[in-house]
């Protein structure tokens, strides 16, 4: 494995991440100058807001415990290699459906982990955002869709969606920026399973050039996405946000992992600890933004407890860490007479949101929407030999099917319980500080979800003409942790992402979803950072931006 730089983005440049070799000019902070707003993160929340806030006037520093990483020079097709991508710091998981985190849900870069992404990218189903008050299950937003809309809106724009003109499932809303990438044959089975079903199916929209945009010419379909695109054309936060954030006067500190939010005398945030070049070091800053991830989010909250705050901040009611959510990820596979070759191309090129926006026939409330999937050898391989048991020359033989081999992988709503958590542990990471302790269970609801949405897969999988069908199951994607709501007695901020407790506190990031919906999240975290960056400059317009 290649050595892990160390900070790049300091001394007023950055990365090109467009030219290799190349630098640009970057706005550089001194540590006791205090900026309008430090962000932690700087994923599909962080990176965001970074753009945004910086756009609107503020002066921005971004914080970033990865590398700042050149995709034309520094990734591979190579699966073992790119492991690099992924967060490898120690966590402790457990509960009666222990998390695996890594590389489906965990970035280790500037981008966060958009920067491995599947680059599926889908709205919301308007009904989610009332799940409580429709349904009596889960928790309601404290927005609705037709708020959202125009941020979904500006978020394809910005990441040129590519997509059909016309997708069936949700209120109209125009053709994709860009057209839909052709077919492989992952996806002509899916396509040709839903036709025998006489149910709808789509091009996926997916965050991938399907024509050039700028210095990024648009996908070859090498079918290396999820390791990290070494071309540009997926749009990750690396190469959208972040250039435009530093245009717009942002700093990015990359290789800088933030310990602690720090307090002044007047109970509000005054900056944050992070250690950078081998020490600590402290920022002052006017707003702090939280935008970790689910698991990191509530980690740093928690780890910053203070006499007045003995709990964590943000943290009086208890829920800081609560309602955990992933996505159930289960998939169906099965045995071809055609040779299929599913790791070329994006490895979800069609997908069905059937049971989305079906409810008759269902007994649990939630959703999910599965695509055709292209696995590459390297996991393939894993999940054979672990999912499936095969061993020595069975091995070998089945690993011989490969190419004949496809599936289809869900999506699915899990249901948000306080009991679903992130805690700290006793134990300690390289740099002193305690590690996450994560404990997660399905539901009841959750495990009806998950039979239904296999049982239903592998029927489509037989009507496309699989055979010797086997499921695997797993998660993907992290969210909750830090709610957002209307109640302060029932959430941890406020609609704007502002704390409740300390009003110069932001969270920023999937943290805030309040439920988890059957979609990939990475496009509403992106629309909500949007939206929230809209607030904020409202506020500070109005004179109300508290701590500046």
């Amino acid at each position: 494995m290649s050595e892990i730089p160390g900070p790049r983005a300091k001394d007023g440049r950055a990365p090109d991440v467009f030219r290799p070799g190349a630098w640009i000019p970057m706005q550089c902070f001194a540590d006791d100058d205090p900026v309008d707003f430090a962000i932690v993160g700087t994923g599909a929340g962080g990176g965001t807001l970074a753009c945004r806030l910086a756009q609107r006037g503020f002066r921005v520093a971004a914080f970033e415990a990865g590398p700042f990483w050149r995709p034309l020079e520094d990734f591979a097709s190579d699966e073992e290699e790119q492991e690099k991508l992924y967060w490898s710091e120690p966590r402790i998981s457990g509960g009666a459906d222990p998390i695996e985190f890594g590389s489906n849900n965990s970035g280790w870069a500037v981008g966060g982990s958009t920067v491995h992404f599947a680059m599926v990218s889908l709205r919301w189903r308007p009904d989610w955002f009332k799940r409580r008050t429709l349904t009596g299950w889960g928790h309601d937003w404290p927005v609705d869709y037709d708020e959202m809309a125009p941020y979904y809106r500006q978020v394809e724009e910005v990441l040129a969606i590519s997509g059909p003109v016309h997708y069936p499932w949700g209120p109209p809303r125009g053709p994709y920026p860009r057209r839909p990438h052709p077919l492989n044959a992952s996806a002509l089975v899916l396509a040709r399973g839903a036709e025998a079903m006489g149910i709808a199916w789509a091009p996926t929209p997916l965050a991938t050039l399907s024509s050039p945009r700028g210095m990024a010419h648009p996908c070859v379909y090498r079918g290396m996405c999820i390791i990290g695109c070494s071309t540009n054309a997926k749009q990750s936060v690396l190469v959208t946000w972040i250039p435009q954030a530093i245009a717009a006067g942002a700093e990015i500190r990359d290789r800088a992992m933030v310990g602690r939010i720090t307090l002044g005398r007047d109970g509000r945030v005054d900056g944050l600890d992070y250690y950078r070049e081998g020490g600590w070091r402290h920022q002052r800053a006017l707003n702090v933004v939280v935008a970790g991830y689910a698991v990191e989010t509530p980690r740093l909250l928690l780890n910053s407890a203070t006499g007045r705050h003995p709990h964590g901040l943000a943290n009086g009611n208890g829920l800081v860490g609560r309602g955990l959510m992933v996505h159930s990820n289960d998939a169906v596979w099965g045995l071809f007479d055609e040779e299929i070759r599913s790791y070329k191309a994006p490895p979800s090129l069609a997908i069905t949101e059937h049971w989305n926006y079906t409810d008759s026939g269902k007994d649990f409330p939630g959703g999910y929407c599965f695509m055709s999937q292209g696995p590459l050898i390297r996991n393939w391989a894993k999940r054979v030999a672990t999912s499936r048991g095969h061993w020595g020359m069975d091995y070998r033989q089945e690993m011989g099917r490969y190419n004949w081999q496809t599936g289809f992988q869900a999506v699915g709503e899990v249901e948000s319980r306080d009991g679903n958590r992130v805690e700290l542990a006793e134990e300690k990471d390289g740099l002193g500080l305690p590690v996450a302790k994560v404990t997660f269970a399905y539901s009841e609801l959750d495990k009806r979800l998950k039979h239904h949405c296999k049982a239903f897969m592998g029927e489509m999988l037989r009507a496309a003409g699989g055979r010797d069908l086997w499921t695997m199951e797993d998660t993907a994607h992290l969210m909750g942790g830090a709610r957002m709501g209307t109640d302060p007695a029932a959430s941890v901020v406020d609609p704007d992402g502002r704390s409740w407790e300390i009003p110069n506190l932001w969270v920023g990031d999937g943290s805030l979803f309040p439920s988890s919906g059957g979609v990939n999240p990475s496009l509403t975290i992106q629309a909500m950072a949007c939206r929230i960056a809209d607030r904020i400059a409202a506020l500070a317009g109005r004179g109300e931006l508290r701590g500046s």
